[in-house]
């Protein structure tokens, strides 16, 4: 398969997530708080029953870089916890599984806010 048509899939799925978001903030009284938190859900209930993980494996970075795919990653972390570990494995899973990605967006969060001064808008 060739690799614009990779990125075309990856760009196509993650701008409809894109998309879904937009509609969801122009069309309801939902913050986006409110929208991103349910994407989470979305992401760790449909990776949880199995859906999410074939569309991971058609779209690639369109469907792991939005926020469903963080769920995801937290529900696969849970099951790969809950099968070497046990019921402990329900509290650590998601933690173990995140942990890259967490502590990247700290470390980078951190990293900018010393290189740059934050200030107001106006």
């Amino acid at each position: 398969m060739s690799v614009v048509f990779e990125y075309l899939k990856a760009f196509l799925v993650g701008g409809a997530f894109c998309l879904i978001g937009q509609i969801l903030i122009d069309k309801t009284k939902l913050t986006p708080a409110r929208i991103l938190t349910s994407y989470v859900v979305a992401g760790v209930i449909l990776g949880a029953v199995g859906i999410y993980q074939p569309l991971v494996d058609w779209a690639g970075a369109g469907a792991t870089v939005p926020l469903t795919g963080f769920g995801n990653v937290l529900a696969e972390g849970v099951r790969k916890a809950v099968d070497e570990k046990g019921v402990l494995g329900i509290f650590t899973g998601g933690f173990t599984a995140a942990a890259a990605g967490i502590c990247a967006a700290i470390f980078f969060g951190y990293l900018f806010a010393l290189i740059f001064k934050p200030g107001d808008k106006s």
